[in-house]
């Protein structure tokens, strides 16, 4: 079918690669633990949208152009860097509230804005385009007379794998959360560490190299 190979292997490849902890499973679990199961899909949703985006540039060659090119890579890489600190820092300043009453009265983020977060968090971070581009290809025969669509089709598999791992993250971080009835001073602490561990992620990436 469409010149793909080892479909098997594919899938369970991918689920594999997904169960691996990163920013993205990081950002939702937090949001769930603190915010529950609604806000841990909201950015599950948000990652999604952002990997299906690293998928059709891929099959269309502009991850390439990301690859090559080591000043597009290293823009790429400051902005996804330079996003992950500054969540870093908004969460800290969040948890930093004086006194557990005002921390209860300060809102919680939307769904809206916690989606633009997962979408965000995705989206620059070039070694996302690159693992595609480098990825993808092993199961695809070099005689399709269709590779793009054969690498959306791959994509739309992989991502629909990850949104179950994702939302299946969501809900055991709700779910323990709940069930240990965590008070707010151990969500601040909470928060507190998921903002470190951004801001390591953060570093990481503008740390990282192109190969």
């Amino acid at each position: 079918m469409l010149g793909i190979e080892n479909l098997w292997l594919f899938v369970v490849s991918g689920l594999l690669l997904n169960m691996i902890p990163g920013p993205d499973s990081l950002l939702i679990a937090g949001r769930a633990a603190t915010q529950g199961f609604k806000a841990g899909s909201a950015a599950a949703l948000g990652i999604g949208t952002g990997t299906m985006i690293h998928i059709v540039a891929a099959a269309l060659g502009l991850s390439a152009v990301l690859a090559s090119s080591a000043t597009a890579f290293t823009v790429i890489k400051i902005l996804g860097g330079a996003y992950l600190i500054y969540m870093a820092i908004s969460m800290l300043r969040s948890s930093s509230a004086d006194g557990n009453t005002e921390l209860m009265r300060k809102p919680k983020a939307s769904l809206k804005r916690i989606y633009y977060q997962g979408f965000i968090t995705n989206l620059f971070n070039p070694k996302i385009a690159v693992f595609f581009l480098a990825f993808m290809p092993q199961f695809i025969s070099a005689s399709s007379e269709n590779k793009a669509l054969a690498f959306i089709v791959l994509g739309l598999i992989f991502n629909v794998n990850g949104m179950l791992w994702c939302h299946l993250i969501a809900w055991m971080s709700a779910s323990l959360s709940h069930r240990l009835s965590v008070g707010i001073a151990t969500k601040k602490w909470l928060s507190r560490l998921t903002a470190s561990l951004f801001g390591m992620f953060g570093i990481r990436l503008l740390l990282t190299s192109q190969s």
